[in-house]
């Protein structure tokens, strides 16, 4: 969401995270190409479309629906959403009010 949302703060810090946590800047750019890109598994590329789906429409489709299903359980199907919601209102008010970056934090050039 940070990255749909353009939010600098949001995506550079959550790339610091993901990179100590042993994401590579390959699977983070891939992440900027969205869930279309090749290399996702069926869940990553299925939570991806998911979070765009919601961006784009307030709502995930039937056939996202049924590949998220087969990996994750009620509880995870609804937080799922919430997360991502959540996201959104933070990038939107980050974004808003200008957030200035830590040191470290290269924004959205953060790979």
């Amino acid at each position: 969401m940070g990255w749909l949302c353009q939010a600098p703060y949001q995506w550079g810090e959550h790339v610091l995270v993901a990179k100590k946590v042993g994401v590579t800047s390959i699977e983070i750019e891939r992440i900027t190409l969205g869930h279309e890109a090749s290399g996702w598994s069926e869940l990553d590329k299925a939570i991806l479309k998911a979070t765009d789906e919601l961006y784009k429409n307030a709502m995930i489709s039937d056939a996202t629906w049924t590949v998220l299903a087969k990996y994750l359980d009620d509880q995870q199907l609804i937080e799922l959403p919430i997360v991502v919601g959540q996201y959104q209102t933070v990038a939107y008010y980050q974004n808003s009010l200008r957030l200035r970056l830590h040191d470290g934090n290269s924004g959205l050039n953060a790979r």
